[in-house]
C-alpha cells in the first residue's frame, strides 16, 4: 500500500509474505519493519524521530 500525505509525501507499506511482517518506507528513505500495523504508522507519522536512512551512523 502506498498512501500520497497532503504534502505529497510518500509513505509505502508492504506486506512480506509468508510472515506477519510489514516493511516501511517513509518519504525520506528510512526503512523499518514491524508486526503491528499500528506501531508501523506510528513510527512514519512520527517523522523525524525514530528514522535513520539505511548506511548511515546518525
Amino acid at each position: 500500500m502506498t498512501v500520497p500525505a497532503s504534502t505529497g509525501e510518500i509513505y509505502r507499506v508492504d506486506w512480506l509474505p509468508g510472515t506477519d511482517v510489514l516493511h516501511g518506507t517513509c518519504h525520506c528513505g528510512a526503512e523499518h519493519t514491524a508486526e503491528d500495523p499500528v506501531a508501523m504508522w506510528e513510527w512514519m507519522l512520527a517523522h523525524p524521530e525514530g528514522h535513520h536512512l539505511r548506511g548511515t551512523s546518525s
